[in-house]
């Protein structure tokens, strides 16, 4: 049954059963051991016997993807973004020592386009994979006035758990220990307030250009952030990990200490490569690297912190997955961050 009253006022409910309907089968590939079937109901369930954790902690975060949107909006390009709200969500888990186990969404939207939502939520379920997460509920609400017909906005929360022992806090980091970098695959989903000041106030640049790049701008702006969850958990089950990063808005000077306590670190960023969006930025914005590392991830997404003795197996399991990883520095004494070799 639907409301033609309701439907006249801008909000459309048989938009909304589409909707539900056509993300049925994305959320059903997210299902993992603790997803208990009761999609529909008013709360997502999840059982978390199934995990064993002999002295659980949940740990939880909640994002968005910032300014990042007003690009998908250009380019009409919406199934990456899902991906984002995920991955800045369980990334931020993970860097505490935790294990995403289910997720959640909310979308709000001026108008309820069902293929629209669709392809966002295939996004979701895209990040809710690779995260090895559960899709267990979500919102979608159509608000006209509050948003245009096309705009929308999207926010995530998510759960992990762990033992309470193996919580990342900064007690364990110390001094001559390794600092390891895991590569980006561009801005992720920060910085993009500057990102679309320099591209499109400050020039005239077209989003679905490419400009002598490997892709056009709106492919390489639109460069799902990536997911670490899978890296870390190799790498946590063959040694223990001291302290983690998740390298967001702020870049190295203000997310590195976060997982440092009182000490520091000296990072040589020579042999990192940074990502050719990143690049073009920073020359089309005359933006210094000295300020860019203060802002953006710089090719670099994730950090751990690793005793000298495991630096190695780091590296080598980076690479078996097939993941990019860079010996950066490592744990110094005087506070702060010390970049050099830019």
């Amino acid at each position: 049954m639907t409301s033609e009253r309701y439907a006249n006022s801008g909000v459309s409910l048989q938009a909304g059963y589409d909707s539900v309907e056509r993300i049925k089968k994305h959320i059903e590939r997210t299902k993992n051991k603790g997803a208990v079937d009761l999609f529909g109901s008013f709360g997502g369930v999840f059982d978390l016997t199934k995990y064993g954790y002999t002295e659980p902690v949940l740990v939880s975060g909640t994002d968005g993807v910032g300014t990042k949107l007003m690009l998908a909006f250009m380019a009409d390009k919406h199934d990456t973004i899902g991906q984002d709200v995920v991955a800045m969500c369980v990334n931020d888990i993970i860097a505490q020592g935790a294990d995403p186990l289910f997720f959640l969404d909310y979308i709000a939207c001026g108008k309820n386009f069902p293929e629209k939502i669709e392809q966002i939520v295939k996004g979701v379920a895209d990040g809710c994979e690779m995260s090895e997460s559960a899709l267990i509920g979500g919102e979608t609400a159509e608000m006209p006035d509050m948003y245009s017909i096309e705009d929308y906005d999207i926010a995530g929360f998510a759960v992990g758990a762990c033992n309470k022992s193996d919580l990342i806090t900064g007690k364990d980091v110390a001094v001559g220990q390794k600092i390891i970098g895991f590569a980006s695959t561009g801005f992720h989903s920060n910085g993009y307030s500057l990102v679309r000041s320099v591209l499109f106030k400050e020039n005239n640049f077209d989003i679905n250009k490419n400009y002598s790049l490997s892709k056009n701008l709106g492919e390489l702006l639109l460069e799902p952030t990536k997911i670490y969850v899978k890296l870390v958990k190799a790498i946590k089950e063959q040694l223990k990990i001291k302290g983690m990063a998740h390298i967001t808005g702020g870049g190295f000077y203000e997310n590195i200490p976060r997982t440092l306590g009182n000490l520091g670190a000296k990072i040589d960023v020579s042999n990192v490569k940074v990502p050719e969006i990143i690049d073009f930025i920073l020359e089309k914005g005359n933006i210094s690297k000295k300020e860019a590392y203060n802002i953006f991830n710089m090719g670099i997404g994730f950090v751990i912190i690793v005793d000298k003795e495991d630096e190695n197996k780091v590296l080598s399991i980076a690479e078996q997955l097939g993941e990019k990883a860079y010996l950066l520095g490592e744990v110094v004494e005087k506070q702060g961050v010390e970049i050099y070799g830019y």
